[in-house]
């Protein structure tokens, strides 16, 4: 019997049921087989295919579940991994309790180091209560009885600054000290704040503008009287107690202090205007305060514009010591100043008046042109529209005033290069800003500042430089001027002496200074008794850190004398420009504040000019 069945090949699938054999047959066929295969040796591969998982394991693969790997890679790579790991812990371990040397910084520069000095001769010359944090030893509270002592005037002038080495309080120069401080914090106040002075320099400007807002009616719109000076100085009436005829500390002032107030001060109304504004920008974050400032700086200015007259009449007292030539300057600085803080362009109208800028001096030169000083604020209000037209550019109709407000700083500016006369120097180096009169060191450090600040201002308008006649000029040499002023004060000059008291090793150490020379103890000296320490030729028992004195003459000669105020006495006015300066050039970087003395100056749309007259046949 036989079946046949369709092969997958193709051909006839025969099965010979006859031939086939049972199954017990053919599984005693397969044994047999079997026994012969596994009689011949086999190769390694085949030997893999016939091992089970445990005994591959066991020999030189590893089963990883997804692959298979030799046994040799897989140690060498576990291997690898837990000595990797065993280095990076034992590295991390010695990092971390090795002690750690932090990379220190660089040290600060000498415009630094002087500028902490600087600001302190603020703080000592406080007048009123002092906060508990002045940090000068030998001050104590003072002139606690200003303006009540006075019978004809009784209101409270408590606090403010004293000028010099007297107990006088002027506003006039007192203003512009301020004035020059609030300029600087507004276009450093990143540099201030690196070298960590940023808050002490605000609150400077504070105590000085509440000081200013006691000397008028300053919640008022309208005034009719400043109270313009604290103290007495002409000696030239006999021997009657004043601040200049005696010599004792301010703690110990014990005669009555006159007051001055002028009722037709326009010199005087207007720098305190400028003062105030400029306090408001620094403290515009302080909504309040700074409108109280914005507020009391509008009423000066209206004082002054229309209560015409200098406040140092012939014969009064301030104009022995800080008169005033004009008050032309103060409405351009103050109304400048006030369309910064307000945005009004009242103020930027008055600023750029032709005829204010003619009676102020802007057009005749003379031999004080471009010399910045409490008297003269001129070079300040060129360098501070120039600064509105570089960045701002307003156009019509301000252009034809702030374009010559510019052509005229950079005369200025090439007026203090070495390389034109304008100006002498010492065989030292010292620029004659007052053609060698005394006192030279108050002039010489403002116009290092216009000189960085203007420098500064080009940069950041992407300007290399400027044009003296043919002649271009980067603004390094701006820089390299102000360096060498400033370098010559802090010592590098002919006497190897510093001129800011407490900077260096070499400087001077008998002060024109009442509070600094006499000793601070239980002995209250009346007003001859302090004699002995004015005319002592021992220096100074307290140190007046960071004054600088008025500076050499003009064959660079010193005297360290206390008698000779022309040598030794230090101002506020001097020392807020020494600051400006020292502010400006220190760090490691140039560079201002672009954008924060332009904060309430609304978006510019130039106004087109008026359209040319119809044309007639």
């Amino acid at each position: 019997m036989s079946m046949y069945g369709r092969d997958p090949w193709g051909g006839p699938l025969e099965i010979n049921t006859a031939d086939s054999a049972t199954d017990d047959d053919r599984s005693r066929n397969l044994q047999d087989f079997d026994r012969a295969a596994l009689s011949r040796p086999l190769d390694e591969t085949q030997q893999s295919w016939l091992l089970g998982p445990g005994e591959q394991k066991k020999k030189k693969y590893v089963d990883l579940g997804c692959i298979i790997v030799s046994r040799k890679i897989f140690v060498w790579t576990v291997g690898t991994i837990l000595v990797s790991a065993f280095l990076a812990g034992f590295i991390t371990l010695i990092v971390k309790t090795v002690p750690r040397h932090h990379r220190s910084h660089a040290p600060p520069d000498n415009y630094t180091l002087a500028l902490h000095k600087a600001l302190m001769f603020f703080n000592a010359q406080r007048s009123g209560p002092l906060p508990k944090h002045n940090n000068v030893s030998w001050r104590g509270n003072s002139g606690m009885r200003d303006g009540l002592s006075d019978n004809s005037v009784n209101k409270n002038l408590v606090g403010g600054f004293y000028d010099a080495g007297d107990a006088i309080k002027f506003n006039f120069p007192a203003s512009f000290a301020m004035t020059m401080l609030s300029w600087s914090v507004i276009e450093y106040s990143a540099k201030y704040e690196a070298a960590g002075e940023l808050n002490h320099a605000k609150e400077l400007i504070k105590w000085g503008s509440d000081y200013l807002l006691k000397t008028f009616n300053s919640s008022a719109d309208t005034i009719d009287k400043i109270y313009a000076q604290v103290g007495e100085g002409d000696t030239s009436k006999g021997p009657t107690p004043n601040d200049h005829y005696c010599w004792v500390r301010p703690e110990d002032i014990d005669y009555p202090r006159k007051v001055y107030e002028c009722h037709s001060c326009s010199d005087l109304a207007g720098e305190m205007a400028a003062a105030l504004a400029a306090a408001s920008i620094v403290f515009k974050d302080t909504k309040t305060y700074s409108q109280k400032l914005v507020h009391g700086a509008k009423t000066l200015y209206k004082y002054a514009r229309e209560q015409r007259g200098r406040y140092s009449a012939q014969g009064t007292d301030p104009s022995l010591f800080y008169n005033s030539t004009s008050y032309w300057d103060e409405f351009l600085w103050g109304g400048a100043w006030l369309y910064y803080a307000t945005g009004n362009s009242t103020y930027l109208q008055l600023a750029t008046t032709r005829g204010l800028a003619k009676h102020a001096g802007a057009f005749w030169g003379g031999p004080d042109y471009g010399v910045l000083s409490w008297d003269n604020k001129l070079a300040g209000v060129q360098v501070l529209l120039s600064r509105l037209r570089l960045f701002l550019s307003p156009g019509y109709p301000y252009e034809d005033m702030l374009g010559t407000f510019h052509n005229q700083t950079n005369i200025i500016m090439c007026s203090y290069l070495p390389v034109f006369t304008s100006f002498n120097r010492t065989k030292g180096g010292l620029i004659q800003l007052n053609h060698g009169r005394p006192q030279p060191l108050q002039y010489v450090v403002n116009a290092a500042f216009l000189a960085t600040l203007y420098s500064d201002y080009l940069e950041a308008a992407d300007t290399p430089g400027w044009y003296c006649g043919p002649n271009f000029y980067s603004t390094e040499v701006l820089r390299d001027f102000a360096k060498t002023q400033i370098d010559y004060i802090l010592g590098k000059n002919p006497r190897k002496m510093s001129y800011v008291v407490g900077f260096g090793n070499h400087y001077p150490k008998h002060v024109h200074h009442r509070g600094a020379s006499i000793p601070k103890g239980r002995i209250r000296y009346n007003c001859k008794g302090g004699w002995k320490w004015r005319d002592s030729p021992r220096p100074n028992p307290n140190t007046l850190v960071g004054a600088m004195v008025a500076g050499p003459d003009k064959h660079d000669g010193f005297h360290d004398v206390r008698s000779n105020y022309n040598y030794t006495e230090p101002t506020l006015a001097g020392n807020a420009g020494l600051v400006a300066a020292l502010v400006a050039l220190s760090g490691e970087k140039s560079g201002i504040d672009k954008n924060t003395i332009f904060s309430a100056v609304p978006p510019m749309f130039p106004t087109p000019p008026p359209p040319p007259a119809p044309w007639k046949p």
